[in-house]
């Protein structure tokens, strides 16, 4: 009894979330292929959940709908694909561009969708609210204690923590006036910051301005920030767009070393982040399927063969060169991109299993 209870607290925990998760970004991903090659008169074959075996499988007029053994992507083959095969459609690379690049567009698109609704619900924001002063910091020589409300900077009003943060690291380290609550009275604080040693997201070495607070993180902490419709659009755009950027970073510094490869998890870190976002609410674990929405289209966009970024650089070079490349060495490029991410899923998974053995 003891061990069907472990199995269904694993699967509720780990993998109805994961499954879900995937699920919905490979669907929307492939969806995206599928409905851009109707929409250009292309006949699609097969559209794929998973890879490998089929468990089950439909075809519906030109159209085989499958759901395969692999849960970990999915496949769109329209006619067409293969230079072999001939499309009776007019602009033939144009539409065979727009439709590789629909599964990556439809993802970024997405995962704006997830931002703007999810800023329009409301996100659990931090108050600036001091939770903890630390010792010999210019904060405790200017007499800041753990419970004051900050009001404004430098006669400036703020609200959110955020805000707070970045007065600071606006300050250049001059000196600034903090009114602050306490106790039910206003005080103002005049405090100048100090510059320190942090890091940044990357885990990377930054200097940066700091006044020697740490934020509360109670129920007092805590306030809901909505958005309305206009403003959630905006706002879940730039955030599309600045998730996108630090993907693209992130693979730059790891390509360049800066960022150890170590970071890198593979579907069972995906699985444990997505148990603990699920845990913590719809709007945490739709957070997170926004961001790794973004992720997969980004990294399909890379020209490697294999990945739709692969299949676009090999439809310009025949745009260039006005022939299809030869299917000799569309194949070889086809097997180099393979082995390289098969290689890279072993490194993922040996960082996960590696990860899990040091708790």
């Amino acid at each position: 009894m003891d061990k069907l209870i472990m199995v269904i607290g694993f699967a509720r925990y780990y993998l109805v979330p994961t499954a879900i998760l995937l699920g919905v970004l490979i669907f929307v991903h492939e969806f995206g292929h599928f409905i851009i090659a109707k929409l250009s008169g292309v006949r699609v074959l097969k559209f794929s959940l998973g890879f490998g075996p089929k468990i089950i499988g439909k075809k519906v007029g030109d159209t085989e709908y499958v759901i395969s053994v692999l849960p970990l992507g999915g496949y769109v083959k329209p006619l067409g694909e293969s230079p072999d095969e001939p499309v009776a459609v007019e602009d033939q690379i144009g539409k065979r561009l727009a439709i590789i690049a629909a599964g990556s567009v439809f993802n970024i698109v997405f995962a704006w969708v997830l931002f703007t609704v999810i800023f329009m619900v409301g996100t659990p924001t931090l108050l600036p609210l001091v939770g903890k002063v630390i010792e010999n910091s210019p904060a405790q020589r200017a007499g800041l204690k753990e419970g004051d409300l900050v009001l404004s900077v430098n006669a400036k009003e703020i609200a959110l923590w955020d805000e707070l943060s970045q007065s600071i690291e606006e300050s250049g380290g001059s000196a600034m006036t903090l009114r602050i609550k306490r106790d039910g009275q206003i005080l103002p604080v005049k405090i100048e910051p100090q510059i320190s040693d942090g890091k940044d997201i990357f885990g990377q070495a930054k200097k940066g301005f700091k006044i020697g607070i740490v934020a509360a993180t109670g129920k007092d902490a805590i306030m809901i920030k909505r958005f309305g419709p206009g403003e959630a659009v905006f706002k879940g755009l730039y955030q599309t767009w600045n998730i996108s950027r630090l993907t693209l970073l992130s693979i730059f510094k790891i390509i360049g070393r800066t960022l150890p490869a170590d970071s890198l998890g593979g579907p069972i870190r995906i699985a444990e982040i997505a148990g603990e976002f699920a845990e913590a609410g719809l709007v945490s674990f739709f957070s997170l399927m926004a961001i790794i929405s973004v992720n997969l289209g980004v990294l399909n966009l890379l020209p490697i063969p294999i990945l739709d970024g692969g299949h676009i650089f090999f439809i310009l070079m025949e745009a260039v060169k006005g022939r299809p490349l030869s299917m000799k060495k569309m194949e070889i490029a086809q097997q180099i991109g393979l082995a390289l991410i098969v290689m890279l899923m072993v490194f993922v998974f040996y960082n996960d299993i590696a990860r899990l053995i040091r708790g």
